[in-house]
Parts: C-alpha cells; sequence; structure tokens
C-alpha cells in the first residue's frame, strides 16, 4: 500500500471549492482544513506507487485556486 499526504495552498477564497474538488477524487481517503503556512491537507491511498503518483501530478496538482503544495510520502519502517 502506497500512501501520501499532500499539504495544500490555496488562493484566498478558494478553499471551499478545492475542498469539493478533492473529494471527487477517488485515491483520497482523508482531507482537513488546517491552519498556518498550509490550508489543507489530503491524504491519499493507492495499491501502488504509480497510481499514487499519478493522483498527485495529474489530478490533485491541477485543481483550480490550488497555490502550492508539499507531498509526504509514507513508508513502513
Amino acid at each position: 500500500m502506497a500512501v501520501g499526504f499532500v499539504l495544500i495552498v490555496t488562493k484566498a477564497g478558494f478553499e471551499k471549492q478545492v475542498r469539493e474538488s478533492l473529494d471527487d477524487i477517488d485515491l483520497i481517503t482523508g482531507r482537513w482544513g488546517i491552519f498556518g503556512e498550509y490550508d489543507l491537507i489530503a491524504k491519499i491511498e493507492s495499491d501502488d506507487d504509480v497510481a499514487l503518483t499519478r493522483c498527485i501530478v495529474e489530478d490533485v496538482r491541477t485543481i483550480e485556486g490550488i497555490t502550492e503544495t508539499r507531498t509526504l510520502i509514507g513508508a513502513q519502517i
């Protein structure tokens, strides 16, 4: 199982629109509004690394209103 967390910065006033867009992405298993440097965090889970990467690059980063992302990939240790 591949797991990633995407920290998201949105344009002012786009938070709700971005949250709703994240809800439409199948591999996103959770998303939360947060306070501080980032506005949202999304958890992505997939059975393989390629699908996880595609989701981040093709689905999440292309959402209108997102200005910056930072991705953290989980690892079993």
